[in-house]
């Protein structure tokens, strides 16, 4: 499994550093990365959260018995569900790697700016869709610019800030 790993990872950086060059001028290697994997797992979240909204959940609302949730709600949810471990993955493995906190305690970390991220979605969302009357793909592309800006300035300070200050 250790060796799987070591595979994908150097794949995912052999590809990311090969276009590197083309914007070495303009960011740090480290910002590239995240921008790269950020933006890769940002598209994968917009296209599952397209694909719940209109083909999956067919835009209506689901009823758990004492609860409804709203399509675009729970396409978010059903994105999320996927885009957090594969996000945590990158984050640690290829943008972060040379830290050397414990994987379970930024987990912990990774999952309260998530949270955060969360919370950011679902009133993004919610104001947009439900108050604003956006297209609710339009309103997760707009929803998920604020929270990129507030998720790589949390993980770069927060979550995968090296050990000597954890």
């Amino acid at each position: 499994m250790l060796k799987l790993h070591d595979f994908i990872s150097k794949v995912i950086l052999d590809m990311i550093d090969w276009f590197y060059p083309i914007f070495k001028k303009m960011m740090p290697l480290k910002t590239f990365r995240y921008a790269a994997c950020g933006g890769a797992n940002t598209i994968l979240d917009i296209t599952l959260f397209f694909v719940a909204y209109n083909y999956i959940l067919h835009k209506e609302i689901i009823n758990i018995g004492w609860i409804s949730i709203s399509p675009h709600i729970a396409s978010f949810m059903i994105s999320f569900c996927i885009t957090f471990p594969i996000g945590f993955y990158l984050s640690r493995y290829v943008v972060f790697q040379e830290t050397t906190v414990t994987k379970r305690k930024q987990l912990m970390k990774y999952f309260i700016v998530v949270l955060g991220c969360v919370l950011l979605n679902y009133v993004f969302l919610k104001l947009f869709v439900d108050k604003l009357g956006w297209y609710p793909t339009m309103a997760k592309i707009v929803t998920t610019f604020f929270v990129v800006i507030f998720s790589y300035t949390s993980q770069k300070n927060f979550t995968f800030k090296g050990s000597e200050t954890n």
